[in-house]
């Protein structure tokens, strides 16, 4: 769903009532030198960004803990799968092996699940960064002298 389907037609948006209701204030009184509409934009594009930056986040939440359950299954059934093999002959050395194995695999699980992470954090804070350098480029405009 696009952002302007969620605006009704000539309000602000849905999400936002309150502004429409500054709005009628703004324009009952005619406070001068107010652009409501850049006012009003700002502020919008701004919930926009923390909207995005909690998207981001909660995205790579999911898939960390997606990735973590299968960490947590896969290891399961190799467990079971080394309880099974410790009757055999030669259950010393596989348990070794297993072993070795299993550290290495642990290793890598590891960074899978830190660079997710990194990820997640790294998109969240993006789309913060991106509309704090909006609203700088913003204000620079509105402080040049007219």
């Amino acid at each position: 769903m696009d952002n302007d389907s969620a605006k009704p037609s000539g309000g602000t948006s849905s999400a936002m009532p309150w502004l429409d209701d500054l709005k009628q204030l703004v324009e009952r009184y005619k406070i001068p030198g107010i652009d409501f509409t850049a006012l009003v934009d700002w502020q919008r594009k701004d919930i926009e960004a923390w909207i995005e930056a909690n998207r981001q986040a909660n995205e790579g939440l999911k898939a960390l803990i997606e990735k973590r359950n299968e960490i947590l299954r896969e290891t399961f059934a190799e467990w079971q799968a080394a309880v099974k093999d410790m009757a055999s002959t030669d259950a010393l050395s596989k348990q070794a092996e297993s072993a070795k194995n299993r550290v290495e695999k642990a290793v890598a699980n590891f960074r899978e699940l830190s660079q997710i992470e990194a990820e997640a954090r790294t998109n969240a804070w993006k789309a913060v960064q991106d509309r704090m350098q909006d609203n700088l480029s913003n204000l620079q405009k509105l402080l040049q002298p007219k």
